[in-house]
């Protein structure tokens, strides 16, 4: 099984280092699936918006919801982020060389968000990366079953895994 994983420990580090990668990996020619995740901050609003770009060229969603400056809970849109999965699960559907998901986080935790389609895309073969953060890291591991490697948040490295584990799946195709 290709899962991997990865952790920035700054606020939108995971973020960009997977887009950057999707970005990277789309320019070799590989097909990219899934989302990745981009923040744009506002100054009459929270923290900030949360999109995502469904690979590998749109669309892009807005995946938060504005609750207003003082609030406090999950701004996530469960609808919208369902959206994505949906637009991710046809796209997979065409064949990708890999799934690229901006976080495993607490919708997947709870059995629901991009779970099936991770497993899916296992089940096809193709190579999964994600991104997590250390709050839901217990669930992916217990998702994952010990089968996910952990990946440094670096662009070269996480190219070279993708690029190990295309391969070698080329290979014995």
């Amino acid at each position: 099984m290709n899962l991997a994983y990865t952790m920035a420990p700054g606020r939108g580090d995971t973020d960009l280092i997977l887009f950057k990668l999707a970005s990277a990996l789309a320019s070799r020619g590989l097909r990219c699936c899934g989302t990745v995740q981009i923040n744009s901050e506002r100054e009459d609003a929270g923290p900030c918006d949360m999109d995502v770009q469904v690979l590998p060229d749109g669309p892009i969603l807005r995946v938060s919801q504005d609750l207003g400056r003082s609030s406090r809970g999950c701004r996530l849109d469960p609808a919208a982020l369902e959206t994505a999965v949906g637009l991710a699960a046809a796209r997979l559907s065409c064949g990708a060389d890999v799934l690229i998901i901006n976080k495993f986080g607490k919708h997947e935790a709870e059995g629901r968000g991009f779970r099936g389609l991770i497993a899916d895309a296992l089940v096809m073969d193709i190579p999964v990366i994600v991104g997590i953060n250390a709050l839901n890291l217990p669930a992916f591991e217990e998702f994952a079953a010990g089968l996910a490697m952990c990946l440094p948040p670096e662009g070269d490295a996480l190219e070279k895994w993708v690029a190990d584990v295309v391969g070698a799946a080329v290979e014995t195709a």
